[in-house]
């Protein structure tokens, strides 16, 4: 089967997560396409597609959605998933003791939802390289809550991603008959 893995990111973080999600289905024998999603000319051609985007200040980034909203047809034809890139730091819960990854849920995902009935949202930790960040974000983090908002560090994780990325090639392997092919 072959799988489009569409992304849109900031700083890069994000397209680390597209390209391991790659990697574990072409690990189970199908064909994985990563790519940017400004660079995607045509999903038609693809059996199933993961498109993840960064949040920041809660939302995804607008190329994604443009591309998901301008995609909705046929990704609501086709098995789709989505995945958000956000929150960061060591911790896993809020001081309320939350998964921080169900407050980080973005505001787009209810509509993106509706409009393409994805098998599936997960929402990952991210990574954040201060010297990558644009002047407002650098000039937030001289302040404390700044630096504990946006705390410096690789916080992916990987087995999490894998895990989710193995259980999509389960479902691509048992869905149904690729594009092109007749029954």
């Amino acid at each position: 089967m072959k799988v489009l893995v569409a992304y849109a990111t900031r700083t890069g973080g994000t397209a680390g997560i597209a390209e391991r999600i790659a990697e574990r289905l072409r690990a189970a024998r199908h064909e994985a396409v990563v790519e940017t999603v400004a660079k995607v000319p045509d999903v038609a051609p693809y059996d199933a597609v993961v498109v993840g985007s960064a949040v920041y200040i809660g939302r995804w980034q607008k190329e994604a959605v443009e591309f998901v909203q301008r995609n909705r047809t046929i990704l609501a034809e086709r098995p789709t998933w989505l995945f958000s890139s956000g929150p960061l730091g060591k911790e896993r819960t809020d001081a309320d003791g939350r998964d921080k990854r169900e407050a980080a849920i973005p505001e787009e995902i209810a509509a993106l939802t509706d409009a393409v009935h994805p098998r599936g949202h997960r929402v990952f930790f991210g990574v954040l390289n201060p010297d990558r960040l644009g002047l407002g974000p650098r000039l937030m983090r001289l302040t404390p809550a700044g630096r504990k908002l946006l705390e410096e560090g690789d916080f992916r994780d990987w087995a999490d991603i894998e895990a989710w990325a193995d259980s999509i090639a389960i479902e691509v392997a048992h869905s149904k008959v690729p594009v092109g092919v007749k029954a």
